[in-house]
């Protein structure tokens, strides 16, 4: 922490306050008003058990409705919810009763509310936030979820969310406790990011019924979460809680407007007077929930979905249930009852001083039943979560270029563009209900479309951005479709550039396949020299899949190489009077190869048969093929579970085949080798292999499932190797660290398997991967889905689901996506990577590949001829970062200062090259920027990072945590250790 003038650390800070540079209040001095926080907790009573009341609702950022429509209250027919009423009424019943709590957490319905209110308001509620009386948990801007999501993307929605928070409330604005009450499983990943964050705890309601079960006989149902292999205790380190009844009060105790359970009736002379009756069930129910945890303080969530519309009815019962049942204390009873939220209960917790059990996998698969397996929204909706996981990569060159492109990227040439909106979008699809699949399919509309608005408005400001940079005025067209070769431009134009921005922080190699009418092509980099191109003829799959929104008859191929955080451009130019291409052979290839990948096929069935490492001497059988599982339509006999948006059931472990045989076109050229297959007319792939690459693709086509025969399918395809993997596969956790899975088998409690596929089935976000001694194949997917290792040396994934029933888990409605443009059915089309591999060196090539396939370039075209002068070759960096760094986040925060992350992207121990810890100076990266000063913060950038404090928990083992060292603030130097993300706030100058 230092600048080029060498201003001392604490004149600096108070110069960026002044500048206005940093948006958050800066280490606000607690003022004697300001109660919030554990200071503001109700004392409890020793050697009693206090039972802690925590009036909550929980607010879904879209699920039956769409995020508009639950904040207005619109559409209740429905559902009955209207968010701004529940933050009406609570705000009004909190000031009646000074010992009422409410504890709030989705900042995207609550920025709104805001927004809306008068001064006077404001003023009442921030001074209920500084008494602690209406206390923030979580605070992101959604409750995301845990198996879909991808790390990046969970950090920008946490850090949106919390930076509101800060900016409005100050430090009496930042929660201390992490609070998923309702996703369908939790990531270890998460519970590592939350630990980052600040979080002293972190609460959650589901968990398989089995390990529910365990823990409750155990008395083990609080636990430190050890959250990482690789970070050193306790930075990792998360003290976890399930609470006793999901998310809702305990039985006979919701007294919400949504509620039959009847209210007090404490009035003596009335016949139906029940007050001894509540206190006698609420005491019972109290004891039993104390005997299955630790200490003296139980915590019972009272609230659920949308309540407290009518806050008068909770708070009014409430009031008399706290009244009456302590009125009993002087009676003998031992129960102490109390208004009080998560911090409070964990700050109890913590004062007990007692060992936890180290929890050190995750919470994966979820079961709430024996026959009900929370793993079919692993994939469900995967047109949407490719759809996520683009706009991810495209926020992240939006963040980039807003920043290298300067001020003239906001308001430009082109007109206003900003990344907010986009920003807020893909905060609001990683709600556990949003990129999960789990939402009826209007929200599912409605999330794309908020997508969608947010690409538009990046469009906007990378043409500014890439306008300012390259010194060309030349409008900017952006082709979204080039997956199914449509882009008018390209198909009309004899002569164009292409624009490829890189936002990784490493040179790319990256194939271009544009769609085209020509014939041949002449194709030149921004040194003017040319480039190897072919024409192909495009497929007969993909001219049936974009029906008539494109007519291009061939597709323009070449190998683009853009530098570390920049770009490159090509020109391209059609050559007349050319032969057309050649026509594909109609029969397999014995082999397609390049220098680093050789693949065979069977020549009688156009199946894939091996893949070869030649760089390794490494060969592996390999057949790969598709098949379906039939749903439960719930007349099984063992159970009436039915397959759906959450719950994949197949009512055998066998999958039908598609096809024995595919039919089969090849070609092969200086370019590209691939083998497109048919398997069926709603089912075909294409078998790829670009001259210089390391990996094999598998781009496949799914749909529309037909359904015509009224079974639902479950479709999945399925890598059969010669890997002794002895019943064991990895998975990753959200895109970071890996897992390792074990077939029939959990690490913390002795499973009794119902489910022998779906049971065996784990979120697989961006690889999976199987290995024995010798050999280890990994998959690189581009989106999240569901897969498993069900037979030794074979790994599945689930591509698409099209169901006929609703799994009745609430949705209310079964997953049978169609569209106005596919009536008939939902067609998906993505890509599968494979990698062979020793396993000792396998990361050095699968972690880099997979950061390439969650950030890829952003293509952009211009028509004509670029105009003198354009500056065709960009990089945003003096140098490339070594190969172990990544640059996970830059972005625009105030008018001159940037937030930076940099991710060590290795485990410890993964890579024997790579796997040390690295070091970069922070003054020394960027190009185009000067960097004056440099502040560090936690993870989510709502503190600094000298500054966080989190409470210490005792592990099990006895071992205490390690003491937190310190940092150098007087040098520009950064050391990441493996696994490690520093985020800093960078004051900067364009230079």
């Amino acid at each position: 922490m230092a600048t080029t003038m060498h201003v001392p650390f604490v004149l600096l800070l108070c110069l960026l306050c002044q500048l206005g540079i940093l948006g958050f209040p800066v280490s606000q001095p607690p003022q004697e008003s300001l109660t919030c926080g554990y200071k503001s907790c109700h004392a409890t009573k020793p050697g009693m058990l206090n039972v802690h009341l925590v009036p909550h609702t929980h607010d879904d950022v879209g699920w039956l409705k769409t995020v508009d429509q639950y904040f207005y209250g619109d559409r209740n027919h429905i559902q009955h919810a209207g968010v701004q009423y529940i933050l009406d009424s609570v705000v009004d019943q909190l000031l009646k009763n000074p010992d009422r709590r409410f504890i709030y957490v989705e900042t995207a319905f609550f920025y709104r509310w805001w927004k809306q209110q008068s001064e006077d308001v404001q003023k009442t509620v921030k001074q209920l936030v500084n008494q602690g009386r209406l206390e923030f948990v979580n605070g992101g801007w959604c409750m995301s979820d845990e198996a879909t999501t991808h790390y990046s993307a969970v950090i920008d929605q946490m850090t949106i969310g919390l930076r509101f928070l800060n900016d409005t409330f100050g430090h009496c604005g930042r929660p201390r406790v992490a609070w998923h009450i309702d996703p369908f499983g939790h990531a270890r990943e998460h519970a590592s990011m939350f630990a980052q964050m600040g979080y002293d705890g972190f609460f959650f309601g589901r968990l398989d019924y089995q390990d529910r079960d365990h823990r409750r006989a155990a008395r083990e149902q609080e636990m430190l979460w050890r959250a990482s292999e690789s970070l050193t205790p306790p930075v990792a380190d998360l003290f976890t809680g399930i609470l006793p009844n999901g998310y809702n009060p305990p039985e006979g105790f919701c007294w919400d407007q949504l509620c039959d359970d009847p209210p007090i009736r404490d009035d003596p002379d009335l016949e139906d007077y029940n007050v001894d009756d509540v206190v006698i069930r609420f005491l019972k129910i109290a004891l039993e929930q104390a005997k299955v945890y630790k200490t003296n303080h139980i915590i019972m969530t009272m609230g659920s979905d949308f309540q407290y519309e009518n806050a008068n009815l909770w708070y009014k019962n409430l009031d008399k249930l706290i009244r009456y049942v302590n009125q009993k204390q002087g009676d003998g009873s031992s129960v102490n009852v109390l208004y009080s939220t998560p911090s409070c209960y964990l700050q109890e917790i913590h004062r007990a001083n007692l060992t936890w059990t180290v929890k050190e996998d995750d919470f994966f698969p979820y079961a709430d039943a024996a026959h009900d397996l929370w793993t079919g929204y692993f994939t469900s909706r995967p047109a949407l979560k490719r759809y996520e996981r683009l706009s991810n990569s495209y926020l992240q060159t939006c963040n980039q270029m807003e920043v290298l492109g300067g001020p003239k990227s906001r308001k430009g040439l082109f007109g206003a563009g900003d990344s907010e909106t986009l920003k807020k979008a893909m905060a609001v699809a990683q709600h556990h209900d949003a990129v999960s699949g789990t939402e009826k399919q209007h929200v599912a509309n409605d999330y794309a479309k908020g997508l969608a608005k947010g690409w538009a408005h990046c469009q906007v400001l990378v043409s500014n951005a890439l306008a300012a940079l390259s010194g060309s005025s030349s409008p900017r067209v952006y082709c979204e479709n080039l997956n199914i070769s449509v882009c008018p431009l390209t198909e009309t134009s004899n002569k164009f550039s292409v624009n490829v921005y890189n936002p990784l922080a490493r040179p790319v190699s990256w194939p271009v396949r544009l769609p085209v009418n020509g014939t041949a092509y002449s194709v030149t980099d921004s040194d003017g020299k040319a480039v190897d191109s072919q024409v192909v003829p495009v497929s007969q799959a993909t001219a049936a899949l974009r029906r008539d929104r494109g007519y291009a008859a061939n597709e323009l191929l070449f190998q683009v190489q853009a530098p570390s955080l920049g770009y490159s451009t090509y020109s391209v130019s059609l050559l007349q009077t050319m032969p057309p291409p050649a026509s594909p052979l109609t029969r397999a290839p014995r082999t397609i190869q390049n220098k680093f990948v050789k693949v065979t096929f069977d020549p009688d069935t156009g199946l894939l048969s091996s893949l070869s490492n030649l760089e390794t001497q490494q060969t592996v059988r390999l057949s790969q093929n598709f098949y379906w599982y039939n749903a439960s339509d719930g007349n099984n006999n063992d159970s009436n579970q039915m397959s759906g948006a959450y719950i994949f059931r197949p009512n055998s472990s066998t999958p039908f085949i598609i096809s024995k045989t595919a039919k089969i076109e090849t070609i092969q050229n200086a370019v590209v080798q691939e083998v497109r297959q048919w398997f069926s007319p709603w089912i075909s792939q294409v078998v790829r292999l670009y001259a210089d690459s390391r990996a094999l693709e598998l781009e496949w086509t799914v749909g529309p499932v037909p359904v015509g025969d009224d079974l639902g399918k479950e479709v999945i395809t399925r890598l059969d190797t010669s890997i002794k993997s002895s019943g064991i596969f990895y998975t990753d956790s959200n895109g970071r660290e890996v897992l390792q899975r074990r077939k029939d088998y959990r690490p913390t409690w002795n499973l009794k398997q119902s489910e022998p596929i779906a049971g065996n089935y784990y979120p697989i976000n961006s690889r999976a991967y199987i290995k024995d001694n010798r050999d280890q194949l990994t998959v690189v997917t581009d989106r999240s889905q569901g897969g498993g290792s069900i037979q030794d040396g074979s790994l599945e994934i689930m591509l698409h689901r099209r169901l006929l029933y609703d799994d009745v888990r609430g949705v209310g409605e079964p997953l049978n996506e169609t569209s106005d443009l596919y009536p008939e059915g939902l067609v998906v089309r993505g890509r599968l990577l494979l990698l062979l591999s020793p396993p000792a060196v396998a990361a050095d090539t699968h972690r880099p590949l997979a950061q390439g396939v969650v950030l890829q370039p952003l293509i952009t075209f211009t028509d004509g001829k670029l105009p003198p002068n354009t500056r065709l070759q960009f990089s945003g960096l003096q140098a490339m970062l070594p190969p172990a760094v990544h640059l996970l986040t830059l972005s625009q925060w105030d008018q001159d200062s940037v937030l930076l992350r940099l991710e060590h992207q290795y485990e410890a121990k993964e890579s024997k090259e790579h796997s040390a810890p690295v070091t970069v100076n922070i003054q020394k990266i960027f190009s185009t920027l000067d960097v004056l000063g440099v502040s560090e913060m936690n993870l989510s950038a709502n503190q600094w990072k000298d500054e966080m404090t989190r409470l210490d928990w005792k592990a099990e083992s006895g071992k205490k945590p390690l003491p937190k060292t310190k940092g150098d603030p007087s040098v520009w130097e950064v050391t990441l250790k493996p696994m490690e993300i520093r985020t800093f706030l960078l004051r900067v100058r364009q230079s």
